[in-house]
C-alpha cells in the first residue's frame, strides 16, 4: 500500500527559540540545513510518486536539501496562521492569555483548528488519489494536523503528536485499509 511521508522542514532561528512562525519567511539555519542534508540519506531509495510542499522558503530548501523533487506547490502545506501571535512564544502570550491553547483558541486573526484542518483535509485527500508514495514537506503544527486527520481525529488532537524539525513521520494502512500513523518523530 502506498504511504505518506510528512517532512518537517530544518530548524530556523525562530524554530530553535520557539516563536510561532507562519506567513514569515526564514530560511533554515546552519543546523536546519544540516538536518535537511541528513534526510537526503533517510529518503534514500525512496521513490515518491508526488511531492507537495509548502510555499515557504524553509520547506522548499528542505526538500531540496533532502533530495526531494517538488512536484507541487500549496499553500494548502503552509504552517497555521498564527495572526497576531507570529514572532511571538506561547511563554510570552501566557503572560497576558494564561489560558491560551493553540489547539483549542486557534490564532487571533489568524486560522482557527477547523480552518487548518480543512486544508490538511484536501492535503490528505489529494495525496491519497495519487495511490502511490507521496511525501509532504511542511510545517511543525500542520503537520501534526495533518497526523491526526490521517487517523480520523479532530484538527485539535494534533497537540498530542510532538513533532521536531528535520524529522519524518510516515502514515499508512494498517490490514490495507484501516489509515494508521506508522512513524512518527523519527
Amino acid at each position: 500500500m502506498a504511504e505518506i511521508v510528512l517532512v518537517r522542514h530544518g530548524q530556523t532561528e525562530w524554530s530553535a527559540n520557539g516563536r510561532h512562525t507562519s506567513y514569515t519567511d526564514l530560511e533554515l539555519t546552519a543546523e536546519g540545513e544540516r538536518q535537511a542534508q541528513a534526510l537526503a540519506a533517510r529518503l534514500a531509495g525512496r521513490t515518491f510518486a508526488a511531492v507537495l510542499a509548502s510555499p515557504r522558503r524553509r520547506a522548499l530548501r528542505t526538500a531540496e536539501l533532502a533530495g526531494l523533487t517538488v512536484t507541487e506547490v500549496t499553500e494548502d502545506l503552509a504552517e497555521w496562521n498564527y495572526g497576531e501571535y507570529e514572532g511571538i512564544t506561547t511563554k510570552q502570550i501566557h503572560e497576558t492569555r494564561p489560558d491560551w491553547s493553540l489547539w483549542t483558541h486557534g490564532g487571533p486573526g489568524g486560522e482557527s483548528p477547523e480552518q487548518v484542518g480543512a486544508r490538511l483535509d484536501r492535503v490528505l485527500a489529494k495525496a491519497r488519489a495519487v495511490g502511490q508514495d507521496v511525501a509532504l514537506v511542511a510545517h511543525g503544527h500542520a503537520l501534526r494536523v495533518a497526523g491526526a486527520r490521517w487517523v480520523g481525529l479532530p484538527a485539535s488532537a494534533g497537540g498530542l503528536l510532538k513533532l521536531d524539525t528535520g524529522t519524518l513521520c510516515t502514515l499508512g494502512y494498517e490490514h490495507g485499509v484501516d489509515p494508521v500513523i506508522a512513524s512518527w518523530n523519527a
